[in-house]
């Protein structure tokens, strides 16, 4: 299961539904392969930093200094080990780096009996997975010709913001008439508005924290689902609310739509931690499972109920997903509501796949 939430241009739809398609294809084909579920989302994941249409490894907003710093998390929902890196450069794949520190978590303590780290940034994060045999690539090197005019245009815009703040501040000092000043509150509120909605240019910082951008938890005698959950959108917002973790334990209740309905309006958009918000920008993606046991006359069937569900308040989000059973991925863009204001309401949708075997 696969997300990327924010704007999605009636234009470009076609390519956003074929990068997710083949990302769910290449998670597909390293499960037949054999491979552990942690490997397969890696797989997935790679296929996603490599296209220039994620803002994600190649391709991914610049930060405010013209540079590139990628965030990436991934969390095996088995052993509830946890692997992030965060403001990574020069790396092309950081997901592989954060898979990395996954795997030498759950191979226990270092020499000493140091504690082996599950989350690096910065220049350390990048030093540790060249020392890994994790290959560098120049940061000049992922950036693309969209994310650059992209660049450009936000930073002009950020330029024009400031120097009407400060033309604000002097005509306050000025004590200049209160129509003037309502007409200079009123330019910047627009500014400010079409910067938000625009995405500024930076890296984005939710992927790599702690129960914000990914979580996973299989079943347990507490919890009778195991769930795995991914989110997209404002990092801040995201990691006020520990988004993934929140809708992760809201999904051990019967009714997952409603579940999921009810911890995006009170966990989220309704949260006291974003009250100072106007609009609070996120979306989440949720795969549920249980097993499952109906009796039949002659045999026993077991099997597993899977529930794929996905909810957002950015104007869209794009998903993709794909069982073993599929022959190919399939994709959607949600958008909301016609006539309703981003951020401040949402849109759930999801579906259920019941997978059966027979039990001898």
């Amino acid at each position: 299961m696969l997300c990327k939430s924010g704007y999605h241009s009636e234009s470009k739809a076609k390519e956003y539904k074929h990068v997710c398609k083949r990302a769910c294809q290449r998670a597909v084909d390293r499960l037949k392969a054999g491979a552990l579920a942690v490997e397969a989302v890696a797989a997935a994941l790679i296929e996603l930093e490599d296209s220039p249409f994620t803002n994600a490894g190649m391709g991914s907003n610049l930060n405010l200094s013209g540079e590139i710093e990628c965030d990436a998390s991934i969390m095996d929902g088995k052993s509830l080990h946890y692997g992030a890196v965060g403001s990574i450069s020069g790396i092309k794949n950081p997901v592989v780096v954060a898979n990395r520190l996954l795997s030498e978590a759950q191979k226990g303590k270092l020499s000493a009996g140091r504690i082996p780290p599950c989350f690096l940034v910065g220049r350390g994060a990048h030093d540790w997975a060249v020392s890994q045999g994790i290959p560098p690539c120049p940061s000049e090197k992922m950036a693309t010709k969209f994310s650059l005019s992209a660049y450009k245009r936000n930073k002009r815009k950020m330029e024009l913001a400031e120097k009407i703040d400060t033309g604000h501040k002097q005509t306050k000092k000025r004590r200049q008439s209160s129509e003037n000043v309502s007409a200079v509150l009123s330019v910047r509120t627009l500014i400010l508005s079409g910067l938000s909605s625009d995405h500024l240019a930076r890296a984005n910082q939710n992927a790599a924290h702690y129960g914000c951008g990914c979580w996973a938890e299989n079943a347990c005698n507490m919890n009778p689902y195991s769930t795995a959950v991914s989110t997209s959108g404002c990092g801040e917002h995201l990691i006020r609310t520990m988004l993934a973790r929140e809708c992760s334990a809201a999904m051990q209740s019967e009714d997952a739509h409603q579940a999921l309905l009810e911890a995006m309006q009170n966990k989220f958009i309704s949260s006291p931690f974003l009250a100072s918000e106007d609009r609070v920008l996120g979306g989440v993606i949720v795969l549920r499972c249980c097993r499952c046991v109906e009796a039949q006359p002659s045999q026993n069937i077991q099997g597993i109920l899977v529930e794929f569900l996905w909810s957002h308040t950015t104007e869209s989000m794009c998903v993709g997903y794909m069982s073993a059973q599929d022959s190919k991925a399939k994709t959607h863009i949600s958008r909301l509501p016609p006539g309703t204001i981003p951020g401040q309401s949402l849109a759930i949708e999801g579906g259920v796949c019941r997978l059966m075997s027979v039990v001898e």
